[in-house]
């Protein structure tokens, strides 16, 4: 019994100090928690969130809810649920306390209230935008829940005949430009002017075409050319907007090198994307399971995003440069896991999964782990790099695999003109490039330092050269003014 307690304690201790929960972390965190080297191979990581409550309609005390599509977290700090399968909308505050659930508005004096709600997007004024998904429309409602507008369908000459418009999700910027995900949309998303008036497309996905197949396309027939695939681009999935005014918008194109965009307002993609490897999930994946599929995103402070995949249910954090920061959750029937993930959000420092497979929103606590990344990460993000090395070295402490952390810490020194130790660090974090800065200035450093010693030895070796040459020079010219040689030494002497 002493032994086995003994080796309890030792674990309790080993978990704690990689920041997880001792006992309880078997039946808190049911997933594996990773992270991908510089060489693109998984390596274990510490769990940088941990599930810590799942929350139902009935644990809220308004009933189940029914298949719900989106969440929604107010500059107020209230949570929108919106619960298609009963047509409303849930307001709950961080305490998860329920304010109000909104089922009906009233319109011109008449009632009215949403078919399959599916989207939903909180403005700065606490203004509702709904995807009203079955009414085809997008419905506008006051922070009290008074109605104020609605956007239809819009009619212009670049839709196509018999267009439908079914809005799934939608966002909005500080100019009050709205942003529309539509079903059956290829061209892009959507864009409505502050009235509500259709003005184009922004951030069309592009489609690299297979040229094996477009080559067999020119030799088929119609009725085979009808079965083959076309190249068209593929739908958005969800939408969110930064503090700067940026469109964060994924699509669900498992193939696609590029499933996350951050659309400027003239809607080019100006996502950083300088980590090791594509942002875009799983790095390597079962063939069964295939890649990730991007399905919701939700823009963090600092620079950070996180990204949900519905493949298998995990969630993927970045840093403002498309660093992979830490992964975590996935599919399964235990607490934690999810069924059918739907959308992500942050409330305070708590993480939100909406699962819609379970009608369920799944609440994930950062760990002491995923603490201290999103601290160093938001340092790094605001240019305090000597600020982020104590957090960057209490990271290492959790993980020593984790490259970032080198790389920060080499930053700092590299501020500091520390350039001999920053060389060190960059190697231990596989960053090429910044090495190569280090090491040009440390050998300018070291030129600098030693440039009037070797300078001395040069000009002394120049000097000694130029006085040997000197009395070499000397020497043969007293050679030659010695007078003439001796009788016996001429010509005739040597022939007798």
């Amino acid at each position: 019994m002493k032994l086995h307690a003994c080796l309890l304690s030792l674990s309790a201790a080993a978990l704690l100090a990689l920041g997880l929960p001792g006992p309880a972390f078997a039946e808190s965190a049911p997933y594996e928690s990773y992270n991908y080297d510089s060489w693109s191979d998984a390596v274990p990581a510490p769990a940088a969130y941990l599930p810590e409550k799942s929350v139902s309609g009935s644990d809220l005390g308004v009933g189940d809810f029914v298949e719900p599509s989106d969440i929604a977290v107010s500059a107020r700090g209230l949570l929108y649920i919106v619960d298609s399968g009963n047509a409303r909308i849930v307001v709950v505050d961080g305490d998860w306390r329920v304010k109000s659930v909104i089922d009906r508005f009233e319109r011109d004096g008449q009632p009215d209230g949403f078919d399959n709600p599916t989207g939903l997007y909180v403005d700065e004024a606490e203004q509702l935008y709904v995807a009203d998904s079955g009414h085809s429309r997008i419905v506008v409602l006051g922070a009290d829940g008074a109605f104020i507008r609605t956007i239809e369908k819009p009619s212009s000459d670049i839709l196509p005949d018999g267009f439908a418009f079914t809005p799934l999700k939608v966002a909005v910027d500080k100019a009050g430009r709205v942003y529309v995900v539509a079903k059956g949309i290829f061209e892009g998303i959507m864009q409505f002017d502050g009235s509500g008036a259709f003005i184009g497309y922004v951030g069309t996905n592009k489609v690299s075409p297979d040229y094996a197949e477009y080559f067999w396309r020119m030799l088929s027939t119609k009725a085979q050319k009808a079965q083959m695939v076309l190249f068209v681009p593929t739908e958005f999935s969800n939408l969110d907007m930064d503090g700067k005014g940026f469109l964060f918008a994924t699509n669900i194109d498992p193939g696609s090198r590029e499933p996350i965009k951050r659309l400027n307002p003239s809607g080019d993609d100006v996502l950083k994307r300088f980590g090791y490897f594509d942002v875009a999930g799983d790095v390597r994946y079962r063939s069964a399971v295939g890649p990730s599929r991007m399905i919701d995103v939700n823009v963090r402070e600092s620079g950070l995003y996180s990204v949900l995949d519905s493949s298998q249910g995990k969630v993927f954090t970045y840093d403002h440069e498309g660093n992979l920061l830490y992964i975590y959750g996935g599919k399964g029937s235990q607490r934690g896991t999810v069924k059918t993930p739907a959308a992500i959000e942050q409330l305070g420092d708590r993480q939100l999964v909406l699962d819609r497979g379970r009608a369920s929103i799944e609440v994930y606590a950062p760990t002491r782990y995923g603490s201290a990344v999103n601290k160093a990460a938001g340092l790094h993000y605001t240019g305090d790099e000597l600020q982020a090395v104590p957090a960057w070295k209490e990271v290492l402490k959790l993980n020593a695999n984790f490259d970032l952390a080198y790389i920060g810490i080499g930053k700092s020194l590299l501020m500091e003109r520390k350039n001999k130790e920053a060389m060190t660090y960059f190697k231990l974090g596989m960053d090429r490039d910044s090495y190569s800065v280090a090491f040009k200035r440390y050998r300018r450093e070291v030129m600098k330092e030693h440039f009037g010693t070797a300078l001395t030895i040069l000009l002394a070796a120049v000097a000694a050269y130029a006085l040997w040459r000197l009395a070499g020079r000397r020497l043969l010219r007293g050679g030659r003014s010695a007078g003439p040689p001796p009788p016996w030494t001429s010509s005739k002497a040597k022939e007798g």
